[in-house]
This record gives C-alpha cells, sequence and structure tokens, in this order.
C-alpha cells in the first residue's frame, strides 16, 4: 500500500481536503478503472480531471501530490494514496460491498500483476493507433524537472518509477513507435487474451460467477485496444462477447469512451491507415 508520509506532499492544500476525492485523467486507462469501481461501488466522490495531454501531471503542482506523476491519486481526509492497484485494495476494504477484490481468489495478484507490466504496452498501442500520435509530448525541460526534482515516496528518493516514465518518453522523442515495438507490444497482449479466454470457459467472468476487479481492468484495457482496431471477435470471441456485454452496462461505458474529438480523430485516422495499409492488423499481422 502506497500511501504518501507528511514529508512527501509538497502540495500543502491537499492536507486539508475533506471526503474522498480523485485526482484523474479522462483517457488514463488506471483513472478509467478507478472510476469504474467507484461506480459499481456506489461510492461518492469529488473528481479533478488532470488535462494529460498537456502534461499537467508534470506540473510542479501535481508532482507536490504525486512524486511519480501519474493518475489516478486519492485523497482522501487529507490522506494521499498512489498506485490504482493500491487504492482499489483500500476502497474494497473500506466499502465492501459488493466484493470485488476476493480474498480466495490466489489469481487476483497475479493477474493483477501481469495488468500493471502490460501498462506501457498499452500506452504504446494506444499513442499509435488511437490517439494517432508517434512523438513525445513531453520537452526536456519537462522530463529533467521530472527526473531531477527531490521528491520521495514514504521518505525515500523514488527512482525506479519515474525512470520508466523518462525511458518511454525519451524513446519515444527518439524513435517514435516503430512496427516492431507495435508488433512486439500485440503479441503480449495475444498471449494474455488467449488465457483470459480460457478462463472464460468455466464461467462469465475472469474469476467464475461474480465479477470482479480483474473484469473490470481487463474491460479497460480490452476496451482501449477495440478502439485501436484489435480483432477481438476473430482472435478471443470470448472475450468479445464478454467486452460487450460490459460495454452495455453504462456504469463500464462512459468511463472508457473517448471525447468526441478524439472519436473523430480515431475515425479520420483509421480511414486513412486502411487506405494506405498501416492498420493494427496489417501491422501485426494479427
Amino acid at each position: 500500500m502506497v500511501q504518501l508520509s507528511d514529508g512527501d506532499i509538497h502540495t500543502r492544500e491537499v492536507l486539508d481536503w475533506r471526503g474522498l476525492h480523485i485526482l484523474h485523467g479522462r483517457m488514463s486507462s488506471c483513472s478509467q478503472k478507478l472510476r469504474i469501481f467507484l461506480n459499481l461501488k456506489g461510492i461518492d466522490w469529488q473528481g479533478h480531471e488532470m488535462n494529460l495531454a498537456a502534461s499537467e501531471t508534470y506540473l510542479d503542482w501535481f508532482l507536490g501530490i504525486n512524486p511519480r506523476g501519474l493518475v489516478p491519486v486519492l485523497v482522501w481526509n487529507g490522506a494521499v494514496h498512489i498506485e490504482s492497484n493500491d487504492i482499489l485494495a483500500l476502497l474494497d476494504e473500506a466499502f465492501p460491498e459488493p466484493r470485488l477484490i476476493p480474498k480466495d481468489q490466489a489469481a487476483v495478484a497475479e493477474l493483477l500483476r501481469r495488468e500493471d507490466d502490460l501498462h506501457l504496452d498499452l500506452r504504446a498501442l494506444s499513442f499509435r493507433f488511437v490517439i494517432g500520435r508517434t512523438n513525445s509530448n513531453k520537452t526536456p525541460e519537462m522530463l529533467a524537472r521530472y527526473r531531477d526534482g527531490e521528491r520521495t515516496v514514504n521518505g525515500a528518493p523514488d527512482h525506479e518509477k519515474r525512470a520508466h516514465e523518462i525511458n518511454f518518453y525519451e524513446r519515444l522523442a527518439a524513435q517514435g513507435i516503430s512496427d516492431e515495438a507495435v508488433r512486439a507490444a500485440a503479441a503480449k497482449f495475444r498471449a494474455t487474451f488467449n488465457d483470459l479466454e480460457q478462463r472464460l470457459a468455466r464461467g462469465p467472468y475472469f474469476l467464475g460467477r461474480a465479477m470482479s476487479v480483474m473484469d473490470i481492468a481487463w474491460f479497460v484495457y480490452a476496451s482501449r485496444l477495440n478502439f485501436g482496431g484489435y480483432p477481438f471477435a476473430k482472435l478471443h470471441p470470448r472475450v468479445h462477447a464478454w467486452r460487450e456485454t460490459l460495454a452495455a452496462d453504462e456504469r463500464f461505458a462512459r468511463e472508457v469512451a473517448p471525447p468526441q474529438p478524439v472519436l473523430e480523430s480515431i475515425a479520420r485516422n483509421h480511414a486513412e491507415w486502411a487506405r494506405t495499409g498501416a492498420t493494427f492488423s496489417d501491422v501485426t499481422g494479427f
């Protein structure tokens, strides 16, 4: 559980926030996961949406709340919690109905770990086939401020998480998102969805008869990839049917729906990629 200590928090105003506040991004997959979770729990919360396209999470104000520069962040009666899966675990204990993280399922930790491990792969595929961007929106000055700030997590320097972020954006600026990188990321997802396809042969949800946080997490990933052109119906028909069933529930659908300008951009990009042979399936061979 990652709860920041008092000395980690430099934007001190949040210490006075009462109630349950969520700093989140509209197109952040981890934020989408948390918002769906809150919808299913029926929890009241106050939102503070960060503009990710404008790199607002790299501003000093936000880095003073979460030194990792990532959303979502939970501020609950002045206590600051970061890392989405830790936030879900905390809220599931505090609001146990309906229970979404089964205590007797050994698969939960493994599947959440796999989801977290694929986060940067999802980002790469999202940038290429959903947002249609292969260059970095982070300037060298932003990355330097992000890298060099004297920030701590639980009182200790926090280098590993920031290193992953910096490496991603530096590679993006230098190389874009190559076809080779796309194929490597897509292959990881195909292997994971093959496994999830088999799980759905045993019940309507990934852990059996009851919906869980696994369904929320993988619905977000599947929805994002579906917007990018991943051929679910062809490769994973059970996953396709499962995703469509959840997408009929407004509590799920509204949280993963891109803003209208993004939807229009997706349509234009996909039409152009179809014309030039550069769609998701063209590049991956799926």
